[in-house]
């Protein structure tokens, strides 16, 4: 019995339910969901801009091969087709002969490829949830694609989207007018990657597999597409022809194929890369689901109209079939597709986790989800502008932290001071001499290990003509050049070699290149 005015204890039935707590991030995400998208697309635009531009004094990875083979402005090389190339050499001028071009020409990449998914997830899935793929795509590409390092399969990315994107509006929204952008952007993938091919084939298939999309076969439409695509390919394929250049190495092994050990070890290694790539996808879905131990608090629920049967099957089949059709590559070819290079194989992963995830989502660990996302954000790009300011002091040399504006300049004057003509030829690896050739304000051509195999665009008797620069790391006191180097230009006289500082010198010994200069004749 109680007394009055004593307050009687409250039984199940009549306590409170807890209090939905929702968060600025989800409350963002349901008011304010394209500015979301725009705020995610250029986070990652800016972080992966600003930290290159500010902390590498050279490019990373294969960036001087790319110039170099740009500044040729061929229809193709042994590396491939040759657009990403020529946008590569487009944006360097464009920027002064800056490395802030490549970057920025980059991220462009990144956030036109992700407008094009948001926009394909906002026809099949709606706006809110199209953000959600987005969202995690930063998941993907934070552990699949170095996206400083512009080439072909950065390049790639936004024109196997937009691609995608634009044959779901001619086969899933049944727009005729849409297949000539198809035939558009898939001309302009197969001029960047021979990647492109499987898609192309890809989306042969399916739309000889589905019946709506064997629908659209009765019209002119997709079969004009097609011949568009392929003139947008002929030129390279004749150069190729004349060349005399395999597209895939291996391929000419194919008669002969057995399922051998070293096949196998490719295929093991696309398979674990692809595993990887989709960590920070994992993290956040971890995150935002995490283990189920009794009942949960109420926690915000996004709801969508339920996904159409053909769409939910596109997306399926196209977030899963060009990662198979890669590892059959991987085992056909014998070659696994650079770490990187796949970027393209992974486009659709978000939205394809999207619809499994069902019509309705719900949000838990609001909160951790909003720092897990920012941490696949910035941590990457903060882990690598802390290597380049800490490695040099435990003798770590990064090849982001040499000096490609020094190197360039002084053998860009010492060859002008001697010949009294610009720099029009180095001869060198990547290593040293694609750094001067990018570095040199003369933007001379590079005669790639003095390789016509691996240079087409140079012979040694244009070197001897037009004169040159040759470098080389000097690896003994004398600076002696390669023996390789020696044989092929045995005329030359080594000069004395040069020393030059890093921008971070820390515990590592002076770079020492070995240089010698071949004077063209005089007239």
């Amino acid at each position: 019995m109680a007394f009055v005015g004593e307050s009687l204890p409250l039984g199940p039935a009549h306590r409170k339910p807890p209090m939905l707590y929702v968060s600025l991030l989800i409350e963002a995400l349901r008011a304010r969901p394209v500015a979301m998208f725009w705020f995610a697309a250029l986070s990652q635009a800016f972080v992966w801009t600003f930290v290159p531009t500010v902390f590498y004094s050279a490019p990373p990875g294969d960036v001087p091969l790319v110039l170099a083979v740009g500044r040729e402005w061929q229809l193709g090389s042994p590396y491939g087709p040759p657009l990403a190339y020529w946008f590569a050499e487009i944006f360097f001028d464009l920027f002064g002969q800056s490395q802030f071009g490549l970057y920025l020409l980059s991220q462009l990449c990144i956030v036109v490829t992700y407008w094009a998914i948001f926009t394909l997830g906002r026809a099949i899935v709606g706006t809110t949830h199209a953000v959600m793929a987005v969202l995690l795509m930063v998941g993907v590409v934070s552990f699949s694609v170095p996206t400083p390092e512009f080439g072909p399969s950065v390049l790639a990315m936004p024109l196997t989207a937009l691609s995608l994107l634009h044959y779901w509006r001619a086969v899933g929204e049944e727009k005729r007018g849409e297949w000539f952008v198809v035939a558009l952007y898939v001309g302009l993938l197969l001029l960047t990657t021979y990647l492109g091919l499987l898609l192309a084939m890809l989306l042969v298939i399916f739309t000889g597999a589905t019946a709506r999309g064997r629908m659209t076969l009765g019209s002119m439409d997709p079969w004009a597409a097609a011949l568009v695509a392929i003139l947008f390919l002929f030129p390279h394929l004749v150069w190729l022809e004349w060349i005399g250049i395999l597209a895939w190495p291996g391929m000419s092994d194919l008669p002969d194929l057995r399922l051998a050990e070293g096949r196998y070890a490719a295929l093991l290694r696309l398979s674990l890369w692809l595993v990887t790539a989709h960590a920070g996808l994992f993290i956040l879905l971890f995150v935002a689901g995490g283990l189920r131990f009794g009942p949960r608090p109420p926690a915000p629920a996004f709801e969508r109209s339920p996904v159409d049967p053909f769409a939910r099957t596109f997306i399926y089949f196209f977030a899963l079939s060009p990662a198979a059709a890669a590892l059959v590559v991987a085992v056909v070819t014998d070659r696994m597709i650079d770490v990187g290079g796949a970027g393209p194989l992974v486009v659709l992963s978000a939205l394809a986790v999207i619809i499994a995830a069902g019509d309705r989502i719900v949000l838990y660990r609001q909160t951790s989800l909003g720092l897990a996302w920012l941490a696949l954000l910035l941590i990457p790009a903060g882990v690598i502008a802390a290597s380049t300011l800490t490695l040099a002091w435990l003798g770590v040399d990064l090849a982001v932290g040499r000096p490609a504006a020094a190197l360039g300049q002084f053998f860009t004057d010492s060859f002008r001071r001697r010949t009294n003509l610009p720099l029009d030829i180095v001869v060198g690896d990547l290593r040293i001499g694609g750094l001067v050739a990018l570095g040199s304000p003369d933007r001379p051509r590079l005669y790639i290990d003095a390789s016509p195999e691996r240079a087409p665009w140079l012979n040694d008797n244009e070197v001897r003509r037009r004169g040159a620069i040759l470098v080389w790391p000097a690896v003994d006191p004398t600076g002696a050049p390669p023996p390789e180097l020696r044989a092929r230009f045995p005329e030359i006289v080594p000069e004395v070699p040069r020393t030059f500082p890093r921008a971070i010198q820390g515990r590592l010994p002076l770079l020492r290149v070995g240089w010698a200069l071949i004077r063209p004749p005089i007239n």
